[in-house]
């Protein structure tokens, strides 16, 4: 059995660049035990952009 983690990046309106380093997030997640799973992107806004992406995480239950 896993348990699963979602972490949301907030992107810039005006640049579209994430407000965190994803880098930073993923090994400090791993150094925590949790694995990377995948990087989603939602639907796009109005003018053609994601608003923010979600890093999906798991790791074995205890």
């Amino acid at each position: 059995m896993y348990e699963y983690k979602f972490v949301k990046i907030e992107l810039s309106s005006w640049s579209s660049k994430p407000k965190e380093d994803y880098q930073v997030v993923i090994t400090k997640h791993a150094k925590e035990g949790w694995r990377f799973i995948q990087l989603f992107a939602p639907a796009t806004k109005g003018y053609g952009s994601a608003s923010y992406f979600e890093i999906i995480f798991e790791r074995p239950l205890n």
